[in-house]
């Protein structure tokens, strides 16, 4: 059984989920405006790398608190 952890959830169309596989770090990306991306990681400094790339504060669209809770549940995973 994977372990599944929510990154974040606006509605169905938006949201961003972590399974995890043993070493296997899987994360989807669902959006309404680019549909499902998912990226595979081995282990976890490897996503968190990502992510630190993929949220960076400069181009977030969305509150510092917002932001601060993504990367809080990243770091969670």
């Amino acid at each position: 059984m994977f372990k599944k952890h929510q990154i974040y959830k606006r509605d169905k169309y938006n949201m961003l989920t972590v399974e995890v596989q043993g070493k296997t770090l899987i994360v989807r990306e669902i959006s309404d405006e680019w549909g499902e991306d998912c990226h595979t990681f081995v282990g976890r400094p490897e996503m968190m790398n990502w992510a630190e790339k993929r949220f960076r504060p400069e181009d977030f669209k969305g509150s510092e608190e917002e932001l601060a809770n993504i990367m809080s549940a990243f770091k969670q995973v």
